[in-house]
This record gives C-alpha cells, sequence and structure tokens, in this order.
C-alpha cells in the first residue's frame, strides 16, 4: 500500500524495522524537526510544524502494523475475529471490517477479487477467517479512535 510505503520512506525504515529501530529513528528525526528550533523565522516554524505531524502520524501508523506489536494483541485479535462480523466496507485496497464485539480492524493490501469474493460468499464471516484476517497487515482502528 502506497500509505505504509511512504510512511517508510519519510521516516528513512526498512519493512524489517522493529519497534526499538522505529522510536530511535522518531525521536531523532522529531529533535530535527522540532518547531520550537525554527522559532525565529515564521515560514521555517511552520514548515518544521507540518513536518513533525507528518512524522508523529508515520511513526504512529507504523507501530500500529509492526509485527510486535500484533503479536502483542493476539489473543485479543484472536476474540475479536471469532465474535463475528458486523459490517465491511472496501476503498482503495483498505478492508475495514467492525466486529460483533465493537472492534474495528482495517486490512491492507486486499485485492478486489478478494473483496468480491467476500461479498458473493455463503459466510463472509467463515470467507474472511480462512482468507484475510491472517493473511493481510492490519492495525485496530478501535484503539485509536479510543486515544484520540
Amino acid at each position: 500500500m502506497k500509505k505504509i510505503v511512504d510512511y517508510r520512506k519519510l521516516l528513512n525504515v526498512t519493512e524489517t524495522a522493529e519497534l526499538q529501530e522505529l522510536k530511535i529513528v522518531y525521536r531523532n528525526l522529531i529533535k530535527t524537526w522540532h518547531p520550537d528550533k525554527y522559532a525565529a523565522n515564521e515560514i521555517e516554524k511552520t514548515s518544521a510544524e507540518e513536518k513533525s505531524k507528518a512524522i508523529i502520524e508515520a511513526y504512529h501508523f507504523l507501530v500500529s502494523i509492526a509485527p510486535e506489536t500484533r503479536l502483542q494483541t493476539l489473543d485479543i485479535y484472536t476474540l475479536t475475529i471469532n465474535s463475528g462480523l458486523l459490517s465491511f466496507d472496501y476503498k482503495s485496497q483498505v478492508l475495514t471490517v467492525a466486529f460483533a464485539d465493537g472492534n474495528t480492524y482495517e486490512y491492507f493490501d486486499v485485492p478486489k477479487a478478494v473483496y468480491v469474493k467476500l461479498i458473493n460468499s455463503d459466510s463472509p464471516g467463515r470467507f474472511a477467517r480462512r482468507h484475510i484476517f491472517n493473511e493481510y497487515v492490519y492495525r485496530s482502528l478501535s484503539k485509536i479512535t479510543a486515544n484520540a
């Protein structure tokens, strides 16, 4: 997905970057682009504010999809995917699924053909458990909403 690639480029990290590496890179970039460093020049300060916001967004996004993060929340995720589907939405290869337990997850790089099969299946929940839930990079939207 373009968003993931762009965020990795912004932070200059690879797909295999671990949480500790992300944290170090994030801190160094924030030190470099902190708006207070540019207080003398309003144009540079505005630019630094935009850049730091983009860095923060990229960091939080990449942490949310990191394998270590997913491993830490695997038990909760397993309970959620077995609670049943309430609804799902598809846009630009991102499948958003709302579950019966109140959690919502995004799945990235889901091909349109897989989404079409999901809609046409006799049991969307069973299809998703077999072909989507553990096949694609995902992140919880529930935590993001709760923290916002």
